[in-house]
């Protein structure tokens, strides 16, 4: 991470008012359109949307989802999150603090989103990220995010290297399917911009993470047929 937690709190905090109408590129739009066609959860489900910012994503999915929890690392991105969640009606959404690595959430999910939110993290850090949401034992998760297809054009950066560390699809997928996630679609949007859909397969005891650099069982996550039931921008 090339900021720290705080430092990228404060920045989001002071963009918040103005957020939603600076992210208006079509490769953006597109992104957070994909990752609500994707997510699509059923009526009885849970959403944890991770990096949830102003909520775009959380509110989008409220009308089809059972409930939808948004945790960002922003106070500012909150406020703006709650007030649109209001002045919608929705009562199906929480908004709260929480990271990638620590979201706060302990409950049952079976669906996780993020959108422009995770290639703030190191690849390491990405990867400690991708298996605590594996911990959680979402039957899906959908990242759109920067993410390189192919060697960046130095000219046509869609990122900022002074506080943005995206990874290549290679990383993303590698660390995905080592959570026990098969990726089940691939969506390149620009040649740094993308969104990854991965499904969870078998059962506990044949997924392995390789977090801190060596194998770990998780046998003890729960059971891969109860995400049905129920961030950190950095």
């Amino acid at each position: 991470m090339k900021k720290t937690i705080e430092e990228h709190a404060e920045r989001f905090s002071k963009a918040a008012g103005s957020y939603d109408d600076d992210q208006d590129s079509a490769e953006y739009l597109a992104c957070a359109d994909l990752v609500v066609d994707h997510a699509a959860p059923d009526a009885d489900e849970v959403v944890l949307d991770l990096g949830t910012g102003t909520g775009a994503i959380a509110i989008a999915l409220a009308p089809s989802a059972g409930r939808v929890i948004g945790r960002d690392i922003s106070a500012g991105m909150l406020e703006e999150a709650r007030s649109k969640a209001a002045e919608a009606g929705l009562d199906n959404v929480e908004f709260g603090e929480g990271r990638f690595r620590d979201p706060d959430y302990d409950g049952q999910v079976a669906v996780v989103t993020s959108n422009f939110a995770m290639h703030h993290l190191s690849d390491d850090e990405k990867r400690e990220a991708i298996g605590v949401i594996a911990d959680l034992n979402p039957r899906r998760f959908v990242l759109g995010d920067v993410m390189f297809f192919g060697e960046p054009d130095p000219e046509e950066p869609f990122y900022d290297p002074a506080v943005d560390d995206p990874a290549t699809v290679g990383t993303l997928a590698d660390a995905l399917t080592d959570e026990g996630f098969a990726l089940v679609a691939v969506e390149r949007i620009h040649d740094q911009v993308g969104v990854l859909v991965a499904e969870r397969f078998g059962e506990g005891s044949e997924r392995v993470s390789v977090v801190d650099g060596g194998p770990r069982s998780v046998d003890d996550a729960p059971d891969a047929g109860s995400g049905h039931t129920p961030g950190d921008r950095a």
